[in-house]
């Protein structure tokens, strides 16, 4: 089994992650964020560190992925916190003429050599919420970020999934505080196992505590 939780920036899709991984006795995998040597140049200086960052994170992301295809989804289920296609997403929005036409070249060639997920949890959140969540966990390089970029980044992400060519889960991030409350996390976590086609009453007593 292969689940993948995504959504824009602060909706909650680590913390989500690891409770789908709990519930599901499966392996957690995280994009790398914080290592992109890039990352904070670009908040500061978008249009100069655009293709840097993005590049970054297509070749880190493929290359952690393709070795999940290869040994962890033949031999246990995983749930991982980013789609590679939220690559594209961010490019298309960040990225221009020439750089964009490069970046395009090579996410084609590399995206048809990654497993599909089974399912993709869409976490979809206003960018008040995106805001409030983004100041509480407290990266520097995120703390000046411009309300109307989670705005455009929500909007292509609905933009999207309204096509997505898979199983897709969507879930409103404003109805469910997943992480303190465990009916809300016991609400969510069955959504799931349904998506999946599993039966609610598969999760064991205390599965359901709060994430």
């Amino acid at each position: 089994m292969y689940v993948v939780v995504e959504g824009p920036i602060g909706v909650g899709k680590t913390s989500l992650t690891h409770a789908l991984a709990r519930e599901f006795s499966a392996r957690v995998n995280l994009e790398v964020v914080e290592e992109n040597p890039f990352l904070a140049a670009f908040y500061e200086q978008p249009e100069a560190y655009a293709f840097q960052v993005q590049v970054f994170f297509l070749l880190s992301r493929f290359k952690q992925l393709q070795a999940l295809t290869q040994a962890e989804l033949f031999s246990g289920s995983v749930v991982s916190d980013y789609l590679f296609d939220k690559d594209f997403i961010f490019a298309a929005m960040n990225l221009r003429d020439h750089e964009f036409a490069l970046y395009e070249d090579l996410y084609r060639h590399l995206s048809p050599r990654l497993a599909h997920p089974d399912l993709v949890v869409y976490l979809r959140a206003e960018p008040d919420l995106l805001l409030s969540r983004i100041a509480r966990r407290g990266r520097a390089f995120e703390q000046t970020m411009d309300p109307e970029y989670l705005r455009e980044l929500t909007r292509r992400y609905d933009e999207y999934f309204r096509t997505y060519p898979g199983p897709v889960l969507r879930i409103d991030a404003h109805a469910y505080d997943f992480v303190g409350n465990a009916d809300d996390a016991a609400e969510v976590l069955g959504r799931v196992r349904a998506a999946l086609g599993q039966p609610a009453d598969a999760q064991t007593e205390g599965e359901a505590a709060c994430i």
